[in-house]
């Protein structure tokens, strides 16, 4: 894995971003317009207000409350934090190659998500899409092994509500997208 976190430069804080997922096979996946909030110990933060759009091909959402997502250094996920009252609370995409380049967050969309749903509890999804793409794609053993293993341990982490999978730390972020007035 390129290490895309530290081969550009980091976007003024309060500018407006477009995060793009590509598929492994390079095909486009979900992109998200944010703005850079800045960083901590665990890494990049960007955000998006509630009125923006996320869109993949054949799909436009306008989200209904704001999120904050954080990309740490290690490239292998990103985690997505929304405001309440969405039941969806936590979403973490594990992915590849996770950073910045040219300006702007990119990654790629390796199937497996870590969620945390007020109804469903907390779980790994997508474990179809994994079965299915880590074949057809042939996604190479050892990313196969890694992002398994680093989904269990992330799941286990929002179990024990550990930062940044915390309360306090995203609502820090989310405060700071706040008070942008976007």
């Amino acid at each position: 894995m390129t290490d895309a976190s530290s081969s550009a430069l980091r976007p003024e804080i309060g500018q407006r971003v477009r995060f793009r997922w590509r598929k492994w096979n390079g095909g486009v996946h979900w992109e998200h317009d944010c703005v850079y909030l800045g960083s901590d110990r665990w890494g990049d933060w960007v955000g998006q207000p509630a009125g923006w759009i996320s869109e993949r091909p054949g799909r436009q959402m306008v989200t209904r409350q704001a999120c904050v997502m954080l990309l740490p250094p290690s490239g292998e996920y990103a985690y997505t934090r929304n405001a309440d009252p969405n039941r969806t609370q936590i979403y973490i995409d594990l992915g590849w190659d996770v950073g910045w380049r040219d300006g702007a967050p990119v990654g790629v969309d390796m199937d497996l998500d870590v969620v945390k749903h007020t109804e469903r509890g907390i779980y790994i999804d997508d474990r179809d899409e994994w079965d299915e793409h880590r074949v057809a794609y042939g996604y190479p053993l050892d990313i196969v092994a890694r992002l398994e293993a680093l989904a269990v341990d992330l799941e286990q982490k929002v179990r024990a509500g550990v930062a940044p999978f915390d309360e306090t730390t995203p609502a820090h972020w989310l405060s700071q997208l706040e008070a942008l007035h976007l």
